[in-house]
Formats: C-alpha cells, structure tokens, sequence
C-alpha cells in the first residue's frame, strides 16, 4: 500500500495547489491514499467545513489537524460528521468535539489506521500523546496492521520519541506544524517510516507560509500581528509511504516537494 502525507496546506493558495497538482502525484506515485493536515488552509490558521470538502474533493481520503483545529467555530459540526473525514489530535480531553482516529479504506477494501496527536513541548498541557497513541494502536490493529500517526508537535525532539516509542508497532510516525519539510526520512529499526515535519503546502518565500512583514513585526514588537497568507511560488511537500501489507512495516518512505506551476 502506497500512501500520501501531505504536509500543513496553508491558506487557500495551498488548498489551490494540492486540487491542481494532486492527480499528477497520485498518477505518478500510484499512491492509493492520501492524507492531508488540513489545521491551516482558512487564512492560515484553522479550517472551515468549506476548505475542508474543496480539499476532500481533490481527491484527498482523510484530513487531519492540530492546535488551530479550534479557530473556526463553523467547523465544530462537521468534527462530528459520520464516516469521519476530519481528525482532531486524540489527546484532547474527553468530550473534545470529533475524533482523533479512524480507519479509511482504498477502492478495493484494503484499509488504513490514521491517528492524530499533539505534542506538549512548547504547546498546551494535553493528555500524554505516547500513552494514548499505543492505546490506540493497540485499538486499530484489530482491523489492520497498517497505521500511519500524524504527530502534530513543536518540538523535533518530542516527535522523534514518538517516532522511537511507536518504531515496530505502525507502518509510519510523520510530524508535522512547524511547516518546514526536514530531510531525515528515514526507516526506523523496527521498520516504521519516520521523517520530522512533512512541510508544508504553501509558498516557501514566507515565514512558514505568513507573510515575512507580519512575522517579523511579531518578533521585533513582541506585540500579535494578524495572519496573513504570503504570495509567490506555491510547493506542495510531504512524503510518500510504501507499506508492506503482509507485517503493516514500511518499505520505504520519499520526500515530496512539487512546486505549482504559474504561482
């Protein structure tokens, strides 16, 4: 089994690029899922139900988030949506609106694990995201052996741990929210995919996809500055999974990075 992580989609610029270059990397990766972060596409942060289906439309299976998953209030209902389309990070308290796993399935049946979590280095104080993603694991392994882990986290310390507490038990641990595209992709010991931050789809002349203006009066005045969505070549990053079916292990994961034309 083939799948597509794509790093944080940024503002609908990025929602942009992923519907025009999508079918292009799904013909030439023969990728059989995809997966999309979807916490930024409205205006940079958070998501609304309509950049949403304009992302599920173009062909992505599954979204996932992070900690803007609560900016837009409109998204709430669709959390709750059945089948689930849309994963908050599961170590949010519980009562938290949505769901933090699900299984999606290919054309032919063949069926994927997806969990979602947030790391706590440099975020809020949530539950403990090594414990509930093994308890989750544990979980979906009833259904498949084949389970890929959004880490949504600060810290490349924290998701590397991850990464290593989780080596063995699923198929890939990808990281993301920081919105830098890292180059140590790599198969683990115990054959999980790993890389530290997917990356982003959005434009890379920017501070991670904000206007560089905007971002630098933030650290110069240490005063709050709106967020707004840089202009400039768009990229669309992530990583291509190649998943043993028969052990739910990897065989090998590759680092995206398309720019899209005319941006």
């Amino acid at each position: 089994m083939k799948v597509l992580f794509l790093g944080d989609v940024v503002g609908k610029v990025g929602v942009q690029a992923v519907k025009a270059l999508l079918p292009r990397l799904i013909a030439r990766t023969s990728a059989d899922l995809v997966v999309a972060n979807a916490e930024n596409s409205e205006t940079g942060v958070g998501v609304t139900p309509e950049g949403a289906q304009a992302l599920l439309s173009a062909e992505v299976d599954l979204l996932t988030s992070g900690n803007h998953i609560w900016s837009k209030k409109q998204i709430l209902p669709f959390l709750e949506q059945q089948p689930v389309r849309l994963l908050r990070p599961a170590n949010y308290p519980e009562g938290a609106p949505g769901r933090g796993h699900t299984l999606v399935e290919t054309r032919g049946g063949r069926k994927l694990g997806v969990i979602n979590l947030e790391g706590r280095v440099f975020m809020r104080p949530l539950d403990d995201p090594f414990r509930v993603g093994l308890r989750l694991v544990e979980e979906l392994r009833k259904s498949t052996s084949c389970i890929v882990v959004d880490i949504h986290a600060e810290a490349t310390s924290e998701k590397n741990a991850i990464g290593v507490y989780l080596d063995g038990k699923v198929s890939a641990v990808i990281g993301s929210h920081t919105h830098v595209q890292t180059a140590d992709e790599r198969i683990l010991p115990g054959g999980t995919a790993f890389i530290t931050d997917a990356g982003m789809c959005g434009p890379l002349d920017s501070v991670i996809g904000i206007k560089k203006e905007l971002s630098v009066e933030r650290f110069l005045t240490q005063r709050p500055a709106g967020f707004e969505v840089a202009k400039g070549q768009v990229y669309v990053q992530g990583v291509l999974v190649d998943i043993d079916e028969s052990t739910g292990l990897s065989r090998g994961i590759e680092r995206i990075r398309e720019p899209m034309p005319g941006t």
